[in-house]
């Protein structure tokens, strides 16, 4: 029995804590618009919490109340008292009023939820248009002051504090949900459409955003870190990402560059090289993301040389090809990728 007890008491604690992921839980909001989320979505916890605790203390009260009663036939010829049965219409007309009032406030809540994230305090300079793709994110910023100075990335995503920021959906394939549960709330990605949304991180610090739609077999490894910064260092990145990718001084990257441009090259591209492909994600600056394949793996020298030679047996269903590429060869894209900073 013990046994049994301690089982439970795990899975339990399993789905309590599951909940209180302080990088992607919406209840620890740390955005403008995921805020007003956050107080709906706990004032309904708590409404709900506390419906369940009613209904629990009346079972209780009735059955306490009434615990001496036996049933008995009703007076007549036999000489048994006749019980009086009350009605229970008073506490029907009660519940019924604390429902309405309790949905009417819920309603309310909603209403001012819906328009505050729907609506930015002003009107944001800074635009990204997000493509999501089977299984990845591509991400282009726009500062509308500036519009010649945008630039390309994927699987990452920065915002300055304290900014507003109007955010772009597309779909190259499927359906998708661009979801930051911290920052703000989800908003499918539909083919064939565009859907707006607005973002504003409201503290420092590096959360988790994902697909909040089921778009396919690796629809749970499409994620990306979400970075909120102060408004400097936010240009300090967006100046870094702006800026073509630098020659690679050592031999072996040397080499690496032409063994890219004429494989990899195809598919990827990288601003300032004969590398121009659209298909897959822009490597400009790949060496300074966290991960790799949109999180599946940490972007490490040993990681990359298994994703390059077969990536479909990391990521099941992953479009990019295995490449079967000669050790010094791979050595060689392997450095030069390295130095994408």
């Amino acid at each position: 029995m013990s046994t049994r007890r301690a089982r439970v008491a795990v899975v339990a604690s399993a789905i309590v804590l599951a909940g209180c992921n302080g990088t992607s839980s919406y209840l620890d909001a740390t955005g403008n618009a995921g805020r007003s989320e956050a107080i709906l979505g706990q004032w309904l916890t708590a409404v709900a919490c506390a419906v369940v605790v009613l209904v629990c203390l009346a079972i209780v009260w009735g059955i306490w109340r009434h615990r001496g009663e036996q049933n008995a036939p009703s007076s007549g010829k036999s000489g048994t008292e006749r019980r009086e049965i009350r009605s229970g219409l008073r506490w029907i007309y009660v519940g019924i009023a604390a429902t309405l009032v309790v949905l009417l406030v819920t309603f309310g809540g909603t209403m001012v939820t819906l328009n505050a994230a729907s609506h930015p305090p002003r009107v944001p300079r800074l635009e990204i248009d997000v493509t999501g793709h089977q299984w990845w994110w591509e991400l282009r910023y726009q500062d509308r002051a500036h519009p010649d100075e945008g630039f390309v990335t994927a699987n990452e995503i920065h915002l300055p504090i304290g900014i507003p920021v109007r955010v772009r959906l597309r779909s190259a394939d499927v359906i998708h949900s661009f979801w930051l549960p911290q920052i703000a709330g989800k908003t499918d990605v539909i083919p064939g459409q565009i859907n707006e949304m607005w973002v504003e991180a409201k503290q420092p610090g590096t959360t988790r955003g994902a697909c909040g739609e089921y778009c396919g077999l690796q629809h749970a490894m499409m994620t990306l870190p979400v970075v909120a910064e102060s408004p400097e260092h936010f240009a300090q990145w967006t100046a870094q990402r702006r800026a073509e990718a630098v020659a690679p001084m050592a031999a072996e990257a040397h080499a690496g560059q032409i063994v890219f441009s004429r494989t990899c090259g195809v598919c990827h591209a990288v601003q300032g090289t004969n590398a121009l492909g659209r298909v897959g994600p822009d490597l400009t600056h790949f060496a300074s993301r966290p991960s790799i394949g949109a999180g599946i793996l940490r972007n490490t020298r040993a990681n990359l040389m298994g994703w390059i030679v077969n990536a479909p047996a990391i990521k099941e269903g992953a479009r990019m090809p295995a490449m079967p590429l000669d050790p010094a060869d791979l050595n060689a894209v392997v450095a030069y990728l390295q130095t994408l900073r």
